[in-house]
């Protein structure tokens, strides 16, 4: 490229020398044209050589992979072939153990065809005595009514007359056994001993439900309810199915109505606005959401007291809608005392005095606590509890034994097991027990008045005293007008009209005394 530049340069300068300087430029370009050409040639020399040792070390390489690949191949191969030979092996047991249970399936076919058959002429035999038993029963049935002179009809309607007649005859028979066993001082004594063991193995702590009616309110509690025409006040005591009455002086609300449930939500509802601020917002922004929650938590509270007492007692759960008057039975109060715990107590008695005669102590145990459910319903049904929670307890399901021990336990009507006895020998205990009820102190005065004013109408009294709370009614009579005898009849007759007149809780015991007194004088 130089040598061109020179002789284009040469060319400028020169002019006239042209011709030389073309010649010379001729010369130098062939040189090194023939230079270039053999440059050229070593390289391709050099590299066919290179390219000669790279195919060589190519086809090595390739040589070598080729056998690697041919070995893990062949490697690969053979374990394909071991397990194949080894699935065959395992086809060939399982197309021999199917061949065997082929064999054995139409062994069983060819045996249950035979069975068949002979079931088959079985039936038709048996369908034949049938026929043939029947036509004998009405041939010996015509001859026997030709032979008696009346109609199958009417012999069975005598034997059913019969047998009736003698069931009737058995009945009142071992009725008066149970009555007569019941006068008896010894079973009367055996009765009084198990209830003594029962009560004496059962303890527990109570509180007494205070159950208040006048609910002290503050000021800002008192707004709260008479804003907006008393809104909340209104709604709350829709919610809670209770009457709610202010004081004139707004410092208490009195609660009115037999709902105990409804009576706690207006009682949670009065303590929540007392207590919490963020009640009163909600109740202000939305009182039928607000009272409709406190209602929702007191009904789960209710469910959750309703397992309880079936867990505690160990016996089967009930239908929910039993569970939840269990449950209720916390906020349903008889002469202040709590009825859910008087049912669990109750229950935990019978299930002791059960386990000493031998019977089921879970179904003694289940119908009684459930003897007053129909307590949790009294302010909406008309009639006696016992009768209402008979009726819900058979209409859910329960058995007929639980249902009776519930309709009877207050003799609405008669009993018709071991267990309706026990069931009321129970309640009448856990009423009776000290400290288990009261009464307000009016009430209480009353009914202590009312026994000996009652006592007292009896000819030949004395005086009367009404001792234990108005457990007991001692009469005191004159002995030259009163004898032993007339003193038996008339504690009978004084029992029986104070249970025909009187209300009070749990029993009350009539003592007849009639003392001699001799008094001397020493001088």
């Amino acid at each position: 490229m130089s040598v061109a530049l020179l002789i284009g340069a040469g060319l400028v300068g020169l002019g006239g020398g042209a011709s030389l300087a073309l010649s010379i430029a001729k010369k130098e370009l062939r040189e090194a044209a023939e230079a270039a050409e053999a440059e050229a040639q070593r390289l391709r020399k050099g590299a066919s050589l290179e390219a000669g040792a790279i195919r060589r070390a190519a086809e090595t390489e390739a040589r070598e992979a080729a056998l690697e690949m041919q070995e893990a191949a062949d490697a690969a191969l053979e374990s394909e072939t071991v397990a194949l030979d080894t699935v065959a092996e395992r086809v060939q047991g399982r197309e021999s153990a199917l061949a065997d249970r082929r064999e054995a399936l139409d062994e069983r076919k060819a045996e249950l065809r035979e069975r068949e058959s002979a079931v088959r002429t079985m039936k038709e035999r048996a369908k034949r005595l049938r026929s043939s038993a029947a036509d004998t029963r009405i041939a010996l049935r015509t001859r026997l009514e030709e032979m008696a002179l009346c109609s199958g009809d009417e012999v069975i309607e005598t034997l059913r007359e019969q047998w009736l007649e003698q069931a009737r005859a058995d009945g009142a028979q071992q009725l008066r056994r149970v009555e007569q066993s019941a006068a008896d001082a010894a079973t009367s004594r055996e009765a009084n001993r198990l209830m003594q063991v029962a009560i004496s193995r059962y303890q527990n702590h109570f509180l007494i439900d205070q159950s208040k009616s006048n609910i002290p309110i503050s000021g800002p509690v008192y707004e709260v309810l008479t804003a907006n025409d008393s809104l909340v006040l209104g709604v709350l005591a829709e919610g809670a199915n209770t009457k709610l009455n202010l004081h004139e002086s707004g410092e208490s609300i009195r609660l009115e109505g037999l709902d105990g449930v409804g009576r706690e939500v207006a009682r949670r509802a009065l303590k929540a606005l007392g207590r919490k601020p963020k009640a009163v917002a909600a109740a202000k922004a939305n009182p039928e959401a607000w009272v409709r929650t406190i209602r929702e938590r007191l009904d789960a509270e209710i469910v959750r007291l309703g397992k309880k007492a079936f867990k505690v007692l160990k016996v089967k759960p009930a239908h929910d809608e039993i569970i939840g008057l269990v449950g209720a039975l916390n906020y349903r109060t008889s002469y202040t005392q709590n009825q859910w715990l008087h049912a669990v107590e109750a229950s935990f008695l019978a299930g002791m005095m059960a386990e000493e005669l031998g019977l089921d102590v879970r179904m003694a145990r289940r119908a009684t606590l459930l003897h007053d459910i129909g307590k949790a319903l009294t302010h909406e049904i008309e009639g006696s509890h016992a009768v209402i929670g008979a009726d819900i307890a058979r209409r859910l399901g329960e058995d007929e034994i639980v249902a009776n021990a519930i309709g009877s336990h207050h003799a609405d009507e008669p009993a018709n097991s071991s267990y309706a006895f026990l069931v009321a020998a129970a309640d009448a205990m856990s009423g009776a027990r000290p400290g288990a009820r009261r009464e307000q102190s009016e009430g209480f005065s009353t009914r202590l008045e009312d026994l000996e004013r009652l006592g007292a109408s009896y000819k030949g009294v004395d005086h009367c005293a009404a001792v234990h709370g108005g457990r007991e009614l001692r009469v005191y009579v004159r002995n030259n007008e009163v004898s032993d005898l007339q003193a038996v009849e008339m504690s009978t007759s004084i029992a029986e009209q104070i249970s025909d007149e009187l209300v009070f809780p749990g029993q009350v015991k009539v003592t007849v005394i009639r003392a001699t007194e001799s008094v001397a004088v020493a001088l």
